[in-house]
């Protein structure tokens, strides 16, 4: 299994809009057997930037359109205590990324899978997580 990063799911939404293949869409095809999942806090951050766009609505419905190709991931009961100790590490080693990129990087942990990503930089910070670039 593979969640998909909001910088992956930006870079496919921008090639589709040019009708040009690149590096985001060729990731895809190679990946296009695994099971690729949308963690909520990779689709909040979608909506927020839908939702600061010149076309809010539009934008919003290709969010969805976009959420709606890949299946979700579900958060579960270990989620919470999973992001804690994973913050806390980060923290005893004095380093930091931010609230959502953690939270993204917890719903991938939490479910045993890879994280595809354009910002290796800051995810590669976490303890555990496998990143995939593009």
């Amino acid at each position: 299994m593979t969640h998909l990063d909001t910088s992956f799911l930006i870079d496919l939404l921008r090639e589709r809009d040019r009708a040009e293949e690149g590096a985001a869409t060729a990731k895809l095809d190679s990946v296009a057997e695994e099971r690729l999942v949308v963690s909520q806090f990779v689709a909040c951050e979608l909506h927020a930037g839908a939702a600061g766009s010149v076309n809010p609505d539009r934008e919003h419905r290709r969010v969805e359109a976009l959420l709606r190709a890949f299946g979700g991931a579900d958060v579960v009961e270990a989620f919470p205590m999973a992001y804690g100790r994973l913050l806390a590490e980060l923290r005893r080693r004095g380093e930091t990324i931010g609230t959502m990129d953690l939270l993204i990087a917890t719903a991938a942990l939490v479910d045993g899978g890879d994280l595809l990503t354009r910002n290796v930089r800051d995810f590669e910070k976490v303890p555990g997580l496998t990143v995939v670039a593009y």
